[in-house]
C-alpha cells in the first residue's frame, strides 16, 4: 500500500518535470530562432497573399457546394476569428482581386498569378519552418527540385480549401440533425471539436509537408492538437484585446487593416510556437529522442 503511495508522487513528478521541460525548451527555441521577427515577416507577406487565398480556396470549394455557398462560409469563418469589421476589408480586398476579366487567356493568367502570390506565402512559411527543424533546403536538383517545391506548395494552397470543404461538410451535417433532434448544447459541442479537429489537421499538414525535414506522424499529431489548442486560446486572448484597446480607432481609416496586421502577426507567433513545441517534443520525447541522445 505504502509502495503504490510513493509511486503517485512519483508520476505526478515525472509528468511536472516532462511539462516543465516541453515549456522552457519551447520558448527558448522560439526566442533563439527570433521567432516575433520572422511571425512580423509572415503577417507581411500574409497582407499580399490574403485575397488571391481566398479566392483560391472560393473556387476549390466551389466546385462541390457553389460559389455562393464559399463565400458565406469564408465570410462567416473570417467574422468569427476577426470580428465583423476588420473581415469586411477582407471581403472587400477579395472582390476587388476577383474582378471578372475577358478572355480565356486572361483568366488563366490571372488564376496562375494568384496562385503564385498565394503559394508565396507558404513558402515563406517553409523557410520558417527550416529555421525551426535546423534544416537545410536540399542542394542541387535544379529545374526538377524548383517544380517539386513549387507544386508542393500549390498543394498547400488547395488543402486550405479542402479542409473548409470537411468544414461545411460538418457544418450541414449538424444542421441536419438539428433539424430532427434537439441535443442543444451537445451539438454545439460537437462543433466545436470538429472545428478543433480540422484546425489540428491543417497544422499537421503543414508541419508534416512543408519542412525539408521528414517529422513523425506521432510527433506532428501532438505539436498540431497543442497548437490548435493555442490558436483556440490565443483567438479569445487577442479578442479581448482588441476589443478593450482602441489601436484601430487610432489610425483612423487604415485601422482595421491595422488590426488585421496585428490579429495576422500574434497568430503566426502562436503558429511559431507550435512548431517550436513540435520540434522540442520530437527530440525530447518523440521519435528523435533516441537520436538526440
Amino acid at each position: 500500500m505504502e509502495s503504490n503511495q510513493t509511486l503517485l508522487p512519483q508520476k505526478e513528478e515525472k509528468k511536472l518535470h516532462i511539462i516543465k521541460t516541453l515549456v522552457v525548451e519551447t520558448f527558448k527555441g522560439w526566442i533563439d530562432d527570433k521567432a516575433s521577427r520572422i511571425a512580423a515577416a509572415l503577417a507581411y507577406y500574409t497582407i499580399f497573399a490574403i485575397a488571391p487565398l481566398l479566392i483560391i480556396t472560393i473556387s476549390v470549394v466551389g466546385f462541390v457546394f457553389g460559389e455562393s455557398a464559399a463565400q458565406n462560409e469564408i465570410a462567416t469563418q473570417l467574422e468569427d476569428m476577426i470580428g465583423p469589421e476588420v473581415a469586411s476589408v477582407v471581403e472587400s480586398a477579395v472582390a476587388s482581386t476577383n474582378k471578372p476579366t475577358s478572355g480565356i487567356i486572361a483568366t488563366i493568367i490571372g488564376f496562375v498569378t494568384m496562385l503564385l502570390g498565394a503559394s508565396g506565402l507558404f513558402g515563406e512559411i517553409q523557410a520558417a519552418l527550416n529555421t525551426i527543424w535546423k534544416a537545410e533546403p536540399p542542394e542541387g536538383g535544379g529545374i526538377m527540385l524548383l517544380v517539386k517545391n513549387r507544386l508542393i506548395l500549390f498543394g498547400m494552397v488547395f488543402s486550405i480549401g479542402f479542409v473548409l470543404m470537411l468544414s461545411l461538410f460538418a457544418g450541414i451535417a449538424v444542421t441536419a440533425v438539428t433539424e430532427y433532434f434537439d441535443f442543444g448544447a451537445f451539438l454545439q459541442w460537437l462543433n466545436l471539436i470538429i472545428s478543433f479537429g480540422l484546425v489540428t489537421l491543417l497544422f499537421a499538414i503543414i508541419y508534416k509537408v512543408l519542412p525539408d525535414v521528414t517529422p513523425a506522424w506521432s510527433d506532428v499529431w501532438i505539436g498540431s492538437a497543442v497548437t490548435s489548442l493555442l490558436f483556440t486560446i490565443g483567438k479569445l486572448l487577442i479578442g479581448l484585446y482588441m476589443g478593450s484597446s482602441n489601436i484601430g480607432s487610432a489610425y483612423g481609416a487604415a485601422g482595421s487593416l491595422i488590426v488585421f496586421l496585428v490579429w495576422i502577426y500574434y497568430s503566426a507567433q502562436v503558429f511559431l510556437l507550435g512548431a517550436e513545441f513540435t520540434y522540442v517534443y520530437a527530440h525530447r520525447y518523440g521519435s528523435l529522442a533516441k537520436t538526440s541522445k
